[in-house]
C-alpha cells in the first residue's frame, strides 16, 4: 500500500479540467510519468485540483487535468524547492534529492511536449 501518482496522456479532448472519470473511461491513454510516495507533488496537485473547482473529499482516484500553462508553474515550483510539505497515512516521504528533482523536471518536459503534439495531460494518483 502506498501512494502511487501517474501522469496520462491521451488523444482525447476532456470537457471538464477535473473528475473526468467518465469521459476517460473508453478512450485510449497512455503513461507518460509514474511516482511512488512523492506526497510533496501530490500536495501541489491537489491545489491545482481544487483550484479547478475538485471537490473529492481525499483527492484519491480523482484526476486533474494540466495546461502548459500549469506545468510551467509545476516546473517554477520545483526549481524554487517550495513543493508543499505533504503527509498522509500512506503517502512516504518526498526524497527532496537532485535526483527526484530532474525526474520531476524530466515530466515537465515530457508533458509540455505531449500537450505541443496535440496531447491533454493528466494527473490521478492512488492511495
Amino acid at each position: 500500500m502506498g501512494l502511487d501518482q501517474f501522469a496520462f496522456r491521451t488523444k482525447a479532448k476532456l470537457t471538464k479540467s477535473v473528475d473526468f472519470q467518465d469521459e476517460i473511461q473508453d478512450v485510449e491513454v497512455e503513461e507518460l510519468h509514474y511516482w511512488r510516495k512523492h506526497p510533496n507533488l501530490h500536495g501541489l496537485m491537489e491545489g491545482l485540483y481544487r483550484e479547478k473547482g475538485g471537490n473529492g473529499e481525499y483527492f484519491n482516484g480523482d484526476p486533474v487535468q494540466l495546461t502548459e500553462e500549469d506545468i510551467n508553474y509545476i516546473a517554477s515550483v520545483i526549481i524554487d524547492d517550495e513543493l508543499p510539505h505533504t503527509e498522509g497515512f500512506f503517502f512516504g516521504k518526498s526524497m527532496g534529492d537532485k535526483d527526484e528533482e530532474n525526474d520531476d523536471l524530466q515530466f515537465c518536459k515530457d508533458a509540455i511536449q505531449s500537450i505541443k503534439e496535440g496531447y491533454t495531460v493528466y494527473y490521478d494518483s492512488w492511495w
